[in-house]
């Protein structure tokens, strides 16, 4: 593994634990580790270059914002998807992205079943489905991580699981 590698790991596993104690991804660790690789690949010999680690940065953003906008997913995990594009390059965090958001639906769908709560689960899918189909797509509230009442789960999680995978294929 190469150094850019080995800090995108380190990266995920410190946001993991920061956001199954806290449910929260602190903007030091996500703009910080951001800027620490522009300037590792603007300044190491071994890195991609400072264009690539920025538009790693840019790519990652966007993969996961949508999401953020509409109410699904918090700041910090599109940070964090932020900060491992720039470390890792844009087509990496592409992957990254895929192999997380399918470990996010089997994550998912786990703990729903744990925390018993499939089946509202589904019913949820239907009501935002047919919510969008009258209305757009767009937010939802009743739907929305600030709503209390759903189960929330630590979306830091499925993005280590993406990295390892991708790492590993």
């Amino acid at each position: 593994m190469s150094v850019a590698q080995i800090v995108a790991v380190a990266i995920a596993a410190v946001a993991c634990v920061y956001d199954v104690r806290t449910s929260r991804i602190p903007n030091f660790l996500t703009f910080g580790a951001a800027l620490l690789a522009i300037a590792f690949h603007t300044f190491s010999g071994g890195g991609i270059g400072a264009t690539p680690s920025l538009l790693g940065w840019l790519i990652g953003i966007a993969t996961f914002f949508p999401i953020f906008a509409l109410g699904a997913m918090g700041a910090g995990d599109v940070k964090l998807m932020g900060a491992l594009g720039a470390w890792l390059g844009w087509q990496v965090v592409l992957l990254v992205a895929l192999y997380g958001a399918l470990a996010g639906g089997v994550f998912a769908i786990a703990v729903a079943l744990r925390r018993r709560y499939l089946l509202q689960a589904l019913r949820n899918v239907r009501a935002l489905l047919a919510f969008w189909w009258f209305n757009g797509v767009r937010p939802l509230p009743e739907l929305s991580l600030d709503a209390t009442d759903g189960v929330r789960l630590p979306y830091a999680l499925p993005i280590a699981a993406g990295l390892l995978v991708t790492l590993w294929v």
